[in-house]
């Protein structure tokens, strides 16, 4: 092996009334994430599945209870400046529990028809669509520039004409 070591992560949208519960990053420094509105998740702490980190994180950063959820793919995401992510993409749509304080941003419940006008990864948009379409389980590859820019994207290993 040549130490290379991938980050395993889970990443959530929660659903609700035509609504996304969605995490503007703004509280940590040094956020590869920083500014940007994502969903709820992390990464993987040791021996846990998919679904634990999944439970796990989603109580963690929103104080809920996840009832209802399903895994809707794997995103691969590569950031041009070493680092490559493994992440279990989920929607949840039941839950139980107040929301609480976020200690790594603000939570806010977002139409899901405005998430496209939020300061998200290019890339999310792709598996946003994928979402709304209710597509099948997917694999979705990013490539982004190590600078913020996608540079080219895979849907279960065909490339995607980014110019669309």
């Amino acid at each position: 092996m040549n130490g290379y070591s991938p980050e395993l992560t889970t990443l959530c949208y929660i659903e609700k009334d035509d609504k996304y519960l969605m995490l503007h990053r703004v509280k940590k420094d040094h956020d590869i994430n920083k500014d940007k509105w994502i969903g709820i998740g992390g990464h993987f702490e040791q021996d846990e599945s998919p679904e634990e980190c999944l439970l796990r994180e989603a109580r963690e950063e929103t104080g809920l209870i996840l009832k209802s959820y399903r895994m809707r793919g794997i995103v691969t995401f590569i950031s041009g400046d070493g680092c490559t992510e493994y992440m279990s993409l989920y929607t949840a749509d039941d839950f139980t529990g107040e929301i609480g304080e976020c200690n790594e941003g603000t939570l806010e419940w977002i139409e899901k028809t405005r998430v496209y006008d939020l300061n998200i990864w290019e890339g999310d948009k792709i598996f946003f669509r994928l979402l709304e379409e209710d597509r099948g389980f997917f694999s979705l590859k990013l490539v982004y520039d190590g600078h913020g820019n996608l540079i080219e994207a895979s849907l279960d290993g065909h490339k995607m004409d980014l110019s669309k």
